[in-house]
């Protein structure tokens, strides 16, 4: 079997440690990869955005299986252009992932559904003076956050009115996020401690990895600015079986179902980005792949046939995947170039 790993990071690299262990995969692709994923992979001078140039490979080199690691392939659709040449891939569809590309939509979504999440109202950029009327009656820490893809660096948490109006201006007048920023949610701060959890779907059922928790703070201390993610271990003590439950039960489980009945069916892998409050767990955000770094140590803990999963999540029958998590702990530290983020 040949398989393509699309994207360049950790995680990317992670999946193609874990996929290389699979006795089914005889040769594995990454474009664009890095020099780390050379070393088991077959890297390509293809960029992940590069749908058409990831198509003509796959198709020329007969790719048994795609794994998009970014979400930004997977928000231009490129599930739906492999999927309309009959090859099999792993991830949502462009309408799906827009869970995650869209904050606007995913929180009127969890609105709709019930499920839970942080008190928000939506703006748009000719809306700025209600916006920071809105704020004025807010207590703070206040959370602004662009619609779009902002590379995991799209969210501002403000501590006082003050700011939290530069943090418009900064978003809808200096366009700092581009288009991404046409749109904003400003919602209520949520107090708890902050976990991951990765929901594996066909659809209809899924199966969670081992639950992580990250660090997106540059510095120590929970200090300075978000990023993408400076670390993460993984399983994380916060959540013990009746909290993972709970969160299957009102936030997986209806999540799944409400994107079935919205006509936007979720094959893939839903990133639940959650806050653990004392009134149980919220959604910060959802994302449509693999989290970056959590990745990095949730699958050395997957104990089973990440080729089987993939193909039970693409053509139905998780329920069948046998696997374990194993009794573990994992951790990663990011480096980062100076100034990031």
């Amino acid at each position: 079997m040949k398989v393509l790993v699309v994207g360049s990071g950790g995680r990317e690299h992670a999946l193609v440690w874990k996929i290389s262990q699979s006795k089914e995969v005889k040769k594995i692709y990454c474009a664009p990869g890095n020099a780390g994923i050379s070393e088991i992979a077959e890297t390509l001078p293809i960029k992940a955005e590069d749908l058409n140039s990831l198509l003509k490979f796959a198709l020329e080199n007969k790719i048994d299986l795609t794994v998009v690691g970014p979400e930004l392939p997977l928000s231009l659709g490129i599930v739906d252009l492999f999927e309309s040449h009959g090859l099999k891939i792993f991830g949502p569809r462009k309408s799906p992932a827009e869970i995650e590309s869209s904050k606007v939509f995913a929180k009127n979504f969890m609105k709709k559904y019930n499920i839970p999440t942080a008190n928000y109202e939506t703006f748009t950029s000719d809306e700025i003076e209600k916006a920071k009327k809105f704020v004025q009656g807010l207590t703070p820490p206040i959370v602004i956050k662009a619609d779009g893809l902002a590379g995991g660096k799209g969210v501002t948490i403000c501590e006082n009115i003050n700011d939290a109006a530069k943090t418009i201006d900064l978003y809808f007048k200096d366009k700092i996020f581009g288009l991404a920023g046409e749109k904003i949610v400003i919602e209520e701060f949520l107090e708890g401690e902050e976990a991951s959890v990765f929901a594996i779907t066909d659809g209809n059922d899924f199966i969670t990895l081992a639950p992580a928790q990250d660090y997106k703070r540059v510095f120590d201390n929970d200090e300075g600015k978000n990023t993408g993610g400076m670390g993460s271990y993984a399983p994380t003590p916060l959540l013990d079986n009746m909290m993972l439950e709970r969160i299957k039960d009102e936030i997986i489980k209806p999540t799944i179902q409400g994107l079935k009945n919205e006509g936007r069916e979720y094959k893939g892998c839903l990133y639940c980005g959650l806050m653990i409050t004392e009134d149980g767990p919220k959604v910060l955000e959802f994302n449509c792949r693999f989290g970056d770094p959590e990745t990095q140590v949730v699958l050395p803990l997957l104990d089973g046939d990440i080729i089987e999963m993939f193909f039970k999540a693409i053509d139905g029958g998780l329920k069948k995947f046998n696997y374990n998590i194993k009794k573990a702990t994992a951790v990663c530290v990011i480096l980062a170039s100076a100034g990031y983020p």
